[in-house]
């Protein structure tokens, strides 16, 4: 049976009291992939839409022989949805229940929970003077609260409005440190839960990134023309952390303390909270008794300037969506370098509560900007409502690449095979590929390559130079952010010098091919190449790329197991972590003495005694293999080199890495009318008072978060069959989503989370809109 992942980039968008919506949605892929990780480990799963969700993958490998395991193993937000993708991250790491989050939504993401103490009325006639104000918000145009909630909501959402309005002014309503424990209260929680297996596979790369925005900036140099170098003010901070999923549950993606410095920072909305500061972190350190060993090279990670100044307690961060509030950057930047198993259906999927934002205001279109309205518009909605289009582009032209890539490959193939045949005989073929043999065969094939390329081979040459030369670079500007410098130039220039001294200040012989200088170089360093070898050996183990009916499936298999296997030792090899504590004062002298750090490098990767690892590996690996696709092996094997230096210098980023299109799917109310037409305006709640309405009211909330479990799960079921290749009938794609939403009703009513009434409401529609 074939297997495919399918793997998921998750991009939620700001929305203030929106996150409960979007906490929704989320819980739905946390189900999903529980379900899917219990699929395919035969483990039992939970009742309710759990069971929905396996019912649907065991459907998809009766009828069409194809395993999908559910991935979320990248995951970016900003602002509310910032908070919403930190808790996610630590529930997929840990095998922590999210449960506890949707309390700390439903229950505490209150105004009466969040109004800093200080800022409370101290009397009930305060401020009576601005109460006409309240009145306004609550009954201006297109916001009457009648037509909102239930009439038995009004008064507790007057009464919060009125506090607010009369409270504090001229300071943040909202507490900082009271935010900032509501937060660790829910990491709390959710160590507390039921621990299961994470829900990636073990050692599969998990990426978080959190936009903020660092409210003073910092200066950073740009190099120019004339003058040479100017200074420029950068406000963006992202926070990200990348981790390797444990291979037991219980362990968390990082210090709980950190993961609330990133919630709380990129949720500080201007005006409601008081920005960030990092002593209100060592503040929530010792008033929850949680050590933050790592406290300082958490700053200098995320803030290397601002350490390495020795200013960090002049940091303040606001909200991250007031400079990015659609962080896909973030996403696609952690796509490199990711390994792949199996065949992969890369999905980027951005949750937006408000696609109808812009569409409130087509009436003033025809009106003229108003003085106010150019002011405030051009401070606030404008940046934040950016258009996506830049992203999207960049996503396609890596899928067009992708594409570029499979037909190049698939037209060099009949050349390639025959020069292999050509080279080697029939010998090749019949001989015990031993790992002596494999090793003298790869030589054998790297040189015939090199020299039968001929003047395209400098070409090749200065490709495969280049890259490595600035992978070591940025190697050495992870490890030593006390460096301080803008880009890896200057590092370049002084590795390069070192290394024409060391003899490759040209790499072709003159007979043509590489030098022996820079084949030693490229033994040592050349990386990259070891590893688009091995993933063109796993692509030509994948049915999709080339079908051959004599090959049975479990040869794939275990062929593909086995190469991922060895891609896993090179991975290894890849960072700053493999080359110890010791290398960061290398790399912080790189500039006065680049040969240390090259020597260090390669004694601490070896690459050529894993290379014979891998040999062996690979020996026993094609030993296990039926004839005709031990030949397939083979070709491809020792015919890389020719693919690759006809590729590396046609193709960005390295060339043979990824050949997989990447699809963007949307998740919003717009988006999933199963049960209700009308999008955002007809099911959501929290749109009231400028997005800010979920906070008045614990009705609000559980409207919104009830409907972002159905809508959630509504995509959910839409993304896995839109995956497989024959899809199903809409009438079975009905019958799975009718289930699934009564399965999220019993569960809710059996919680008592939200009401009866919206839940009987809403159980009424399913029943008219999805028929049995």
């Amino acid at each position: 049976m074939r297997h495919k992942e399918l793997r998921i980039a998750l991009v939620c968008y700001g929305g203030v009291s929106l996150a409960v919506y979007m906490h929704g949605v989320t819980r739905e892929l946390w189900q999903l992939a529980r379900a899917s990780r219990d699929f395919h480990s035969t483990s039992s799963s939970p009742d309710g839409v759990g069971k929905v969700y396996r019912d649907l993958l065991e459907r998809i490998a009766a009828e069409q022989d194809l395993h999908v395991r559910v991935l979320p193993d990248i995951m970016s937000g900003a602002s509310a949805g910032g908070i919403n993708t930190v808790f996610l991250a630590q529930a997929v790491h840990s095998g922590q229940s999210l449960e506890p989050l949707t309390d700390l939504w439903l229950e505490v993401a209150d105004v009466d929970e969040l109004v800093d103490p200080k800022a409370r009325l101290k009397w009930r006639f305060s401020k009576m003077w601005a109460q006409p104000f309240a009145t306004w918000l609550l009954n201006r145009p297109g916001g009457d609260l009648a037509d909102a909630v239930a009439p038995e909501t009004r008064a507790e959402v007057e009464r919060k409005v009125s506090h607010l309005v009369r409270g504090r002014w001229f300071e943040p309503p909202f507490s900082g440190i009271g935010f900032s424990r509501l937060l660790e209260r829910a990491f709390s929680a959710m160590a507390e839960s039921k621990i299961e297996k994470p829900l990636l596979p073990p050692g599969h790369p998990l990426d978080l990134y959190v936009t903020t925005t660092d409210f003073h900036g910092y200066l950073e140099l740009l190099r120019l023309h004339s003058p040479p170098v100017v200074e420029d003010t950068e406000h963006r901070m992202p926070i990200s952390f990348r981790t390797r999923t444990p291979a037991a549950g219980g362990r968390d993606l990082a210090n709980p303390l950190e993961l609330v410095f990133a919630a709380r920072a990129t949720a500080s909305f201007p005006g409601a909270f008081p920005p960030l500061r990092v002593e209100e972190i060592d503040q929530l350190s010792n008033l929850t008794e949680r050590t933050w060993a790592g406290r300082d090279d958490f700053i200098q990670r995320i803030m290397p300037v601002h350490a390495a100044r020795d200013s960090i307690e002049n940091v303040s961060l606001i909200d991250g969506s007031v400079l990015v509030n659609k962080p896909f950057a973030g996403a696609i930047s952690a796509l490199q370098g990711r390994p792949a198993q199996r065949e992969v259906d890369r999905r980027f999927v951005y949750v937006d509560p408000r696609p109808d934002r812009s569409s409130n205001r087509t009436s003033e279109k025809n009106e003229p900007v108003g003085f106010f309205s150019a002011i405030f518009g051009s401070l606030s909605t404008i940046p934040r409502e950016q258009p996506i289009r830049d992203n999207l582009e960049q996503l396609e032209e890596q899928s067009r690449e992708a594409e570029r890539l499979r037909r190049i490959v698939s037209a060099l193939r009949p050349e390639v095979d025959a020069a292999v045949d050509k080279l080697f005989g029939r010998t090749l073929f019949l001989d015990r590929p031993t790992p002596a043999r494999l090793n003298a065969w790869r030589q054998k094939a790297q040189q015939a390559a090199a020299e039968r390329a001929g003047y395209a081979f400098h070409a090749y040459a200065q490709a495969k130079f280049a890259g490595i030369v600035t992978r070591l670079a940025r190697l050495a500007i992870e490890a030593a952010p006390k460096l301080a410098v803008d880009d890896t130039s200057p590092i370049e220039a002084v590795l390069r010098a070192e290394l024409a001294q060391r003899g490759l200040d040209t790499l072709s012989a003159p007979g043509g091919g590489a030098s022996p200088e820079a084949i030693a170089f490229l033994r040592e360093h050349d990386i990259g190449f070891r590893i688009r070898r091995l993933r063109l050996l796993a692509r030509r183990l994948a049915r999709d790329w080339e079908a051959d009916p004599d090959i049975p499936d479990d040869a794939l298999e275990k062929g593909r197991d086995a190469v991922f296997e060895i891609l896993a030792l090179y991975f290894e090899k890849e960072g700053v972590a493999a080359l110890g504590s010791s290398f960061e004062p290398l790399a912080e002298s790189v500039l006065q003495d680049p040969g240390s750090l090259l020597d260090m490098i390669e004694a601490k990767r070896l690459l050529p005694d894993l290379d014979e690892r891998a040999e062996e590996m690979l020996a026993v690996a094609l030993e296990q293999m039926p004839k005709n696709l031990r030949r397939r092996m083979l070709l491809t094997y020792l015919g890389f080199p020719f693919y690759d230096v006809a590729t590396l210098p046609l193709l960005r980023n390295e060339g043979l890495t990824e050949f997989d299109p990447v699809k963007v799917d949307r998740i919003s109310p717009d988006d999933a009318r199963s049960i209700r037409e009308g999008g955002t305006r007809a099911t959501l709640r929290g749109i009231e008072f400028y997005n800010f309405g979920a906070f008045f009211s614990r009705a609000y909330r559980e409207n919104d978060y009830l409907w972002g479990r159905l809508h959630g799960a509504e995509r959910m079921i839409d993304l896995v069959c839109s995956t497989v290749s024959k899809p199903f009938a809409e009438d079975t794609r009905r019958s799975f989503k009718r289930e699934a939403f009564n399965a999220i009703l019993d569960e809710e009513q059996d919680a008592k989370r939200c009401s009866k009434k919206l839940i009987e409401e809403i159980r009424r529609e399913v029943s008219e809109r999805l028929p049995d």
